[in-house]
């Protein structure tokens, strides 16, 4: 388990740091409890200080009476929880594949086609040669330019349903070598010794190329897409939550736009990729041939396409408006109350009043009757003219311009709101990033590597800015000052 502290700097800024990572033998809420207050304890940080808390969806994390976030809201009652925007996120798609039957194929077909061509070392080599040959042919045409960083190599990367983005770049992949992997297919039926494998590539080939399969990978693709944007934001350090909410809203109303206007124009991006790689387009006013999906009056094949259409984006809608339903809470709401966007459009006294009622142990009585009477004198000077409140973007900018103006301490009940407004994370991608960098400190070479000289090359691989700053000699004095040593370094 890996433990990463969130706070607001003497600047305004919001800060993440990684504090280290530890070894636990019992995963149990209790036991996860004691080992956070411990590693904090080592810190010289108190438990008693928390005022938000964050983690993933695992039911000893989340349990509403015995979870993690349970126990540690029983100690502080005012360290708040908000569920990992990303991992919710990934959720609604995990949720539309397993609650729509045809998308759960459509997520299967990709899923075995990507493991029949990576379970072979030669496959993916000759993908990669199928890939290396169309680039050729693309560049001798002109369709594409050549430059840095473009025409990368692409390779096949299997969905998760805990891996953020996983789903969005394996359908952005198989969009792109589409071809190849058809070539690839073609090659494996005519020419592989097993006849198991030819006719698993076989039926493979069948499935992709078929109507319904494309339409599919083009929708759940375009899905994908506009949610994708809020994933990758997710995952900035200084993401403050009611960012994360604008960017949310964001995604609904791109999907209901979808919904309501670009069914034809999808339909056309569909027709095109099927006269690109010839694949029949079947006629949308005739009778689909099999005789148990005709539909009276209407083709099943454009029966299929309008239904899984609207079923799919209102699924979706649906998932993002029940996964992420703390949108109506009063804590989030009194955090978009405080939002300097457009000169504190959203301004609620009231609504603020409320969210600082939420932290009994930083407001008293005599602390909300003083931050009554800040708010009245503030929301008049953030809106003046010539205030540099003016042309804010986000609540990390408010921290900033109060810091730097030192009205955090002429509004000190409102900047400590912003504050525990800025707190509270959005997404746990820094502990991902420190799993990633335990992956490539923790090599073959230094398999046997403990757990204190392993946390101590985190500390240092993940904090590289940090240390920086620390000089050479620096660090040469305090390994002489250790003890007597032989040689003077």
């Amino acid at each position: 388990m890996d433990l990463v502290i969130r706070y607001v700097n003497k600047k305004g800024e919001v800060i993440e740091r990684f504090l280290g990572i530890v070894h636990v033998n019992d995963i149990s809420a209790l036991s996860l409890q004691k080992t956070i207050y411990d590693l904090l304890l080592d810190h010289s940080l108190s438990s008693s200080k928390l005022c938000g808390q964050g983690y993933d969806g695992a039911s000893n994390m989340q349990g509403r009476i015995n979870g993690l976030k349970s126990l540690i809201l029983q100690d502080v009652p005012s360290s708040y929880c908000v569920h990992c925007f990303a991992h919710q996120l990934q959720l609604t798609l995990v949720a539309l594949s397993k609650k729509h039957p045809d998308v759960n194929n459509f997520f299967d077909v990709v899923t075995n086609t990507l493991n029949t061509i990576g379970a072979s070392f030669k496959r993916r080599e000759i993908l990669r040669q199928y890939q290396v040959e169309k680039l050729e042919e693309l560049l001798k045409s002109g369709e594409i330019l050549t430059g840095q960083g473009l025409n990368q190599e692409r390779g096949l990367q299997r969905p998760g349903d805990t891996r953020w983005g996983s789903h969005f770049k394996t359908l952005e992949k198989f969009l792109i070598i589409f071809s190849s992997i058809v070539n690839v297919l073609n090659d494996m039926q005519q020419d592989s010794l097993l006849s198991l494998d030819r006719f698993a590539a076989k039926n493979l080939l069948g499935n992709i190329q078929e109507f319904e399969f494309v339409f599919l990978l083009h929708l759940i693709f375009k899905m994908l897409l506009f949610t994708n944007e809020l994933n990758k934001a997710l995952q900035k350090k200084d993401q403050d939550i009611v960012n994360a909410m604008r960017l949310l809203d964001l995604a609904k109303i791109r999907l209901q736009t979808m919904r309501e206007s670009e069914f034809e124009f999808l339909m056309n991006e569909v027709y095109s990729f099927c006269g690109k790689h010839d694949i029949m387009i079947p006629k949308m006013d005739e009778d689909y041939p099999r005789s148990k999906r005709k539909r009276s009056g209407v083709s099943y094949l454009h029966h299929f396409s309008v239904e899984i259409f609207y079923a799919a984006i209102d699924l979706q809608l649906h998932e993002l408006n029940s996964r992420f339903d703390v949108v109506t809470s009063d804590l989030l709401l009194g955090m978009a109350y405080l939002n300097p966007i457009d000169s504190f459009a959203n301004y609620d006294k009231d609504g603020i009043m409320k969210l600082a009622e939420y932290y009994p142990n930083e407001f008293d009585d005599n602390k909300l009757r003083d931050l009554s009477f800040q708010l009245d004198s503030f929301i008049v000077y953030a809106r003046m003219p010539h205030s540099k409140f003016i042309n804010l973007k986000g609540m990390k900018d408010l921290a900033i311009v109060m810091a730097e103006t030192k009205l955090d301490q002429t509004w000190c009940h409102i900047y400590l709101l912003v504050k525990l407004t800025l707190i509270l994370p959005v997404a746990t991608a820094s502990v991902e990033r420190a799993f990633s960098s335990m992956k490539l400190i923790k090599s073959d070479l230094r398999n046997s590597i403990s757990e204190e000289f392993l946390n101590g090359c985190l500390v240092c691989n993940i904090e590289r800015k940090v240390f920086a700053t620390v000089s050479n000699d620096a660090i040469i004095d305090l390994f002489q000052s250790m003890k007597t040593r032989r040689v003077q370094l």
